[in-house]
């Protein structure tokens, strides 16, 4: 059985839906067992991340970065780096904000880094703009909040709830996107797994 991880924080409740999203995605791949925790619950347990075969962060961007609570897991997980217990395993992220960019980009390039400093193996989005509805892009007003990775991210899921209450945001969009982002990792997990079996 194919293990993934996801490691998130929710400060307002967007972001949780958004975790939820990749986490039903990775689950709906035959052999993967996924497993959603928060930052809070997978410090307190480090250790059992070792046996993830993949690890997927999630955080909102608050002030164009990731948010607090998501950098001391980082920085707490930076343990991990010194005996390389994270290397080779597969990584991803994804973001959500209160508008179309947020500067969202950059917390995206943030938790790639740290999976490369982990020595992980990270995962694009695998997504065109307007992947649902490539004719959206020909109108002024761009995709609609239905559509499939609406803000053109190749880095991870980004999402753009405004000032939403959850439940009303993230967009269908934006969470068919995540879903969709959790079964590509897990995915691709499992073929890496499958390969290091056969050889």
């Amino acid at each position: 059985m194919t293990k993934v991880a996801i490691v998130y924080h929710s400060g307002f409740g967007h972001t949780k839906l958004q975790a939820e999203a990749v986490h039903r995605g990775a689950a709906s791949v035959a052999g993967v067992e996924a497993v959603l925790l928060t930052t809070e619950e997978a410090s307190a347990d480090l250790d059992s991340l070792d046996d993830a075969d993949g690890i997927i962060f999630g955080t909102p961007t608050y002030m164009g970065s990731m948010s607090a609570e998501m950098k001391k897991f980082l920085e707490t997980a930076a343990a991990k780096w010194f005996t390389q217990a994270w290397k080779d395993k597969v990584a991803g992220a994804f973001t959500n904000s209160s508008s179309y960019s947020g500067d969202k980009l950059n917390t995206l390039v943030g938790l790639m880094i740290n999976a490369m400093q982990q020595g992980m193996i990270y995962v694009s989005l695998g997504m065109q703009p307007a992947a649902s509805d490539p004719d959206s892009m020909n109108r002024i007003q761009g995709p609609g909040p239905e559509v499939m990775n609406r803000i053109g991210s190749y880095m991870g899921p980004m999402a753009a709830s405004f000032q939403v209450d959850p439940g009303d945001a993230p967009s269908t969009g934006d969470i068919a996107t995540a879903e969709a982002y959790g079964a590509r990792v897990a995915t691709i997990t499992q073929q890496l797994i499958r390969g290091r079996e056969a050889a």
